[in-house]
């Protein structure tokens, strides 16, 4: 990637003129330097970030064509009376007797499928389970197909979901979805700051061409959409490797972590999380002993857990079933019971309700994140944000290249913009900075590389253009 020549003035830290102390205002240095920031971030970042808002549009869009690729399978007539749960399963283990049972979801209404998880299924990823598809009035199975997470993402979504998340290269790939989120919030708000700092005659697009008019149309939708960015960043940040476990030891430390029903055969449910936060989970188990499928679900039922629910068996002679409500649509239905398998009798129980407010929200937040806390709408609203940001993306490299001479990309914002922000203002900053790198780690370690990396040329600059025009100084004097 070629860049435009520069010259001394350009390149070396003196690039930026001072301003005299009488002129600074409380915006005035701060902007050179958050417009070199956004710049950089910008340009260095929007590849990650491109990729994370393609396929998070394309994630959006799958829930729909999800229901028309799979309808067979997840859908039935509608018939008189739903079997037993029990005759079901059946059902579904005699057309696959491979793996074990680890979770029952029954038909939450009248046209939908009941879905038999089966783990351990050659073939099958440890993460992800088999889901049979049997018609809950006839128990003929219609199908099966892989599921993944806590949504019920088949082949088309799971496929889309984890190259989003990681490129499809497992737990290493997942650094660049939180590179991602850990910048977007900085360039969303950093793009918002310089924009209404621009006078308003400045803003408008109308009636303009060439980079001004990329620039209003940059401007104006990521003003309108800043406020997307920075609740999906958040929200992104929740569940991501490092910035996530931060998060939990918050959450933990400040008593607001998603509690978990006892899933021993009688006990109280933990104050701790049970991993209902995440995208992905389960249980190993077997469907039959006890009293049954059919008497469990019926103790869930009394204690008011409507549909949809899940079922996950014991997982050994010690453990209890655990039954629980798993609608992430609003209003959410997020109840948990244990049964004992022996008796019938619900030992634990955790309300949704009486979640801490810090895991409501994580949980309303990672529901919205994906899609599926509004539904359609939602899912609508995720591939505007999405696109709106794919716009911005080419919308600023454009800008980039306009910058230069037609033929090459346009120079880099000068160097020195730091020296133009007062020490107290500057100190603080730091401080501040440093903390939220402690907390967001892969913002703080990339923008220290930055930071060394912009010294490290700017040095080599100044020395070239030194050595250039040193000696023809020497002879001028």
């Amino acid at each position: 990637m070629t860049t435009a020549r520069t010259t001394e003035t350009d390149e070396s830290p003196q690039s930026v003129a001072p301003t005299p102390a009488s002129r600074r205002g409380g915006w005035a240095p701060l902007r050179p330097l958050v417009l070199r920031l956004h710049f950089y971030a910008g340009v260095l970042v929007a590849p990650f970030l491109l990729v994370a808002a393609t396929t998070g549009f394309l994630y959006a869009a799958s829930f729909q064509a999800e229901k028309i690729l799979y309808s067979h399978e997840m859908t039935v007539p509608v018939g008189d009376e739903k079997l037993p749960i029990s005759e079901q399963v059946d059902a579904a283990r005699a057309a696959h007797p491979e793996g074990t049972v680890s979770a029952v979801r029954p038909s939450p209404e009248g046209d939908a499928t009941t879905r038999v998880m089966l783990s351990g299924v050659p073939g099958i990823g440890g993460t992800h389970t088999l889901a049979v598809f049997v018609d809950p009035y006839t128990a003929k199975v219609r199908g099966a197909l892989e599921q993944y997470g806590s949504t019920g993402a088949l082949p088309l979504r799971t496929w889309i979901d984890e190259f989003h998340a990681n490129l499809r290269l497992g737990d290493n790939g997942r650094l660049y979805s939180e590179l991602a989120a850990s910048w977007l919030w900085v360039i969303a708000a950093g793009g918002l700051v310089l924009w209404f700092g621009r006078r308003r005659a400045q803003r408008k697009i109308r009636g303009t061409s060439g980079r001004r008019r990329t620039l209003g149309l940059h401007g104006s939708v990521g003003a309108w959409v800043a406020v997307g960015f920075v609740f999906l960043s958040a929200t992104g940040l929740t569940w991501s490797t490092y910035a996530g476990a931060n998060i939990d030891e918050l959450r933990t430390s400040l008593r607001q972590a998603t509690p978990s029903v006892s899933a021993a055969a009688g006990g109280e449910h933990e104050g701790h999380g049970s991993g209902s936060d995440s995208a992905e989970g389960g249980a190993s188990g077997s469907a039959a002993g006890g009293v049954g499928l059919d008497k469990v679900l019926a103790a869930a039922r009394a204690e008011g857990l409507g549909d949809p629910v899940e079922i996950v068996p014991p997982a050994d002679a010690s453990s209890a079933y655990v039954v629980s409500q798993v609608q992430r649509s609003f209003p959410t239905k997020q109840d948990t019971v244990a049964v004992d398998p022996a008796t019938g009798e619900v030992t634990d129980t955790v309300r949704f309700a009486d979640y801490p407010v810090l895991a409501k929200l994580t949980r309303w937040g990672i529901d919205a994140h994906t899609g599926v806390l509004f539904g359609i709408v939602n899912q609508l609203v995720l591939m505007a944000v999405a696109l709106s940001l794919i716009l911005l993306i080419l919308w600023g490299y454009r800008m980039w290249w306009q910058r230069g001479r037609a033929s090459a990309f346009g120079r880099p914002l000068p160097r020195g913009a730091w020296q133009q922000v007062p020490a107290h203002v500057l100190v603080p900053l730091m401080a501040g900075v440093a903390v939220l790198g402690y907390f967001v780690p892969l913002l703080g370690i990339s923008l220290a590389a930055f930071v060394a990396v912009d010294v490290i040329l700017g040095e080599i600059a100044y020395r070239r253009g030194k050595r250039t025009y040193g000696p023809a100084k020497e002879a001028a004097k």
